[in-house]
């Protein structure tokens, strides 16, 4: 037997064999139901990844502006010149 026709075999083999297992009728209803609760899930937690970014932001922005962190502290002591 040369090799076109054992593939020809066996396919007509597993075509002849018992049919697969029959899906339950509603397995796509549930498939479709639960990809929608996963994008669900993710636009719900990109949201509130941006809310908490944009939260920080602000917080920074006020720390700052209160704290103003670029300016030199006042020295406590005069420096002595002439050393």
């Amino acid at each position: 037997m040369s090799r076109p026709e054992r593939r020809e075999d066996r396919v007509r083999r597993m075509l002849d064999g018992p049919p697969r297992p029959v899906l339950p009728p509603a397995l796509a209803d549930r498939a479709a139901d639960r990809g929608r609760r996963v994008l669900r899930r993710r636009r719900a937690a990109r949201a509130v990844g941006w809310w908490l970014l944009f939260a920080a932001v602000v917080a920074f922005t006020v720390w700052a502006v209160i704290t103003e962190p670029w300016t030199t502290p006042p020295l406590d002591s005069t420096p002595v010149e002439g050393w």
